[in-house]
């Protein structure tokens, strides 16, 4: 079912047109007034009627109008309109909304518990579809999206172990659209477009918090220590082929080997290190 606009006359006008006919027809039913007090009575219960049809239509909403249980079309034309009294009307707010989940507890794609929550931002852009494809569209809105989060969560991991691996802390944005996709797919049926789908909380949960914090942890050290030593190395690449180069002292196998080692401990250690002057022979 799609929207389908139509027409509606202008409430004002109708509105004076109905008051002029109720001032006639009380003219006419009292006396002196011209007589026929019975079809002014008729003339005046049917004007009466046709106050009904009066409703007004708010700026960023529509008028969805049925007759006798069929779609008939919906106005989005604001302020007071008038249509056939018989039509039912029903509101709905065009304006853009937004909410945010409550936080979730869900398994990411390795299995670790975690909690997450997103805000969205979204709108109705098809108010037929809004009213008769779905019972009421604001929870259908709620409910899918926490659908859309759980899925989406349990796609990726929260934290990135390749370079070219998308996951839930380290790509926000591509997250983000992935969300988006999965909420656009729940959410169509129901004339729902949704502008846009973003993270607000993300955290491991309590119970293994501290654990993965740990393993955050090291995972710093390793990376921190794996530069140092890369560093290290070319440090010592270079100063053995400077010595070389310049012929300040000659080294065979062995001393290399020891002046390596030392230098790798100087440079790789974590705490200062005490130097030993060396006042006899190098050999």
């Amino acid at each position: 079912m799609k929207e389908n606009p139509i027409r509606s006359l202008p409430g004002i006008p109708v509105l004076l047109v109905q008051l002029a006919v109720l001032g006639a027809c009380v003219w006419l039913f009292v006396p002196g007034g011209g007589g026929a007090p019975v079809a002014a009575a008729i003339v005046a219960l049917l004007t009466l009627f046709t106050l009904i049809g009066h409703y007004i239509v708010e700026p960023n909403q529509a008028a969805v109008q049925s007759l006798f249980g069929k779609y008939v079309g919906t106005v989005k034309e604001a302020g007071l309109r008038w249509n056939n009294p018989f039509l039912t009307k029903r509101r709905v707010s065009l304006r853009v909304r937004n909410f945010e989940s409550g936080r979730l507890k869900v398994n990411e794609l390795e299995g670790s518990p975690i909690e997450i929550a997103a805000v969205i931002v979204w709108r109705v852009v098809d108010s037929a579809e809004a009213v008769f494809n779905v019972d009421d569209y604001e929870s259908f809105v709620h409910i899918q999206s926490e659908a859309a989060l759980r899925a989406m969560a349990t796609s990726y991991p929260y934290d990135q172990h390749e370079d070219d691996q998308i996951s839930l802390r380290s790509h926000p944005a591509e997250i983000s659209d992935r969300l988006k996709e999965h909420l656009d797919e729940r959410l169509t049926a129901a004339g729902v477009d949704v502008l846009e789908a973003r993270i607000s909380h993300l955290a491991y949960a309590p119970e293994i918090a501290q654990a993965m914090l740990q393993r955050q942890q090291a995972n710093a050290v390793i990376a921190a220590r794996t530069r140092i030593v890369a560093g290290a190395v070319g440090m010592v690449e270079m100063a053995l082929a400077e010595l070389q180069k310049s012929g300040v002292v000659t080294l065979d196998e062995e001393r290399k080997a020891a002046m390596v080692s030392n230098l790798l401990v100087v440079l790789c250690g974590d705490r200062s290190t005490q130097p030993i002057v060396n006042t006899g022979s190098l050999y």
